[in-house]
């Protein structure tokens, strides 16, 4: 693998950083604060990871202005270490570059248009109709299905699928094993047998999407999927018909969203979060991990149900008093009853 080197002084620059030490130090990487080597450049993002700034063997770290000051070794200062981390890291990635061209194993219909930048890879197949944008990457063994549309600056991992009729925006990035537009699930019973309902909507995702492997996107029954601008959705993500999610939402793995549910801008959908179907979510709500979101929410902020881990016995105890509820709350009911006939009003009396 080639070694990519820049000088601490060019990563200062690229960064909009303050630059304290030797702007020629050569820099060969990234690392962790505890794993980083001589020649690589670390970060400090969370303050629980302070006390490794004096063990470090990074050659410099990113560091808050306030951080900088207890630190004696060279530093690039920046008001966001982790967002300068993540604009630096670029800089660094291995990923091969692909080249422009369709490879000779590709299948490619004679209907489909594809720019000449874009690179198409072995055993990939693109059907009628489809539309590939400049400079897309379409990865090894991807389908693209007929009248499917990527703009300009998108890239496929391998084995990538998008069914018919379905639109990626711009610099839209999808991981290996994602399937967008497969039919949702739709069906209609007659008498205990279920008819299957035709999905003949499509699935339509904005501009600076990410869409992690094995996430699976469905059509919708009429109307399109959608999925709004700088989305960003982990792996193994289920999302279902007729969703709607809205601009820079950001969803952690394993969560599934039944259909037609509507989700809003700029929330935080942490892992294994399940919503039912047909509600809505507004603007700016972040849903902690493993919550069941059965109704809608109208307010932003924070929201979150079952129950935190515990040591089993403790939680055995917990469950057991769950159980009881139901019989407490009658108790409960009937001892009210009898205080209110014994003073009248819920309220004792006493004469002076």
């Amino acid at each position: 693998m080639t070694v990519v080197t820049f000088t601490l002084g060019e990563l200062a620059e690229r960064a909009g950083a303050r630059l304290r030490g030797d702007a020629r130090r050569v820099i060969a990487g990234l690392g962790t604060l505890q794993d980083a080597e001589a020649d690589q450049l670390s970060f400090l993002a969370n303050p629980q990871y302070r006390k490794l700034l004096t063990q470090t063997r990074a050659a410099a770290v990113l560091l808050t202005p306030a951080d900088a000051e207890s630190h004696v070794g060279d530093a690039l200062i920046v008001d966001n270490p982790y967002l300068a981390y993540a604009r630096l890291s670029h800089l660094f990635d291995p990923k091969p570059a692909a080249s422009a061209g369709i490879h000779p194993a590709a299948i490619v219909d004679p209907g489909a248009q594809i720019d000449p930048s874009a690179s198409v890879g072995a055993g990939a197949v693109i059907e009628a109709g489809a539309c590939i944008g400049a400079r897309v990457v379409i990865g090894a063994q991807c389908f693209v299905g007929a009248r499917s549309r990527i703009d300009e600056d998108g890239w496929l991992a391998p084995r990538v699928t998008l069914y018919h009729d379905v639109r990626i925006g711009k610099r839209v990035v999808i991981q290996s094993g994602a399937v967008i537009g497969g039919e949702g699930f739709g069906f209609a019973n007659e008498k205990g047998v279920w008819q299957k309902i035709a999905q003949i909507g499509g699935v339509s995702i904005g501009d600076d999407v990410e869409i992690g492997a094995n996430t699976t996107i469905d059509r919708g029954a009429l109307a399109d999927t959608l999925i709004g601008n700088g989305v960003k959705l982990d792996n193994q993500i289920m999302i279902a018909h007729n969703v709607q999610i809205g601009d820079n939402t950001a969803m952690a793995g394993c969560c599934g969203i039944s259909g037609s549910t509507k989700i809003g801008r700029n929330c935080m959908i942490a892992g294994g979060v399940g919503m039912v179907g047909h509600i809505e979510v507004c603007d700016n709500v972040f849903v902690t991990g493993m919550t069941m979101v059965t109704r809608s929410i109208t307010e932003p902020g924070s929201y979150s149900s079952g129950t935190a881990m515990q040591p089993a016995a403790d939680w055995r105890k917990s469950a057991a008093r769950i159980r009881q509820l139901d019989d407490m709350a009658r108790r409960l009911q009937q001892l009210e009853k009898r205080l209110e006939a014994v003073t009248p009003n819920g309220s004792a009396s006493s004469d002076a």
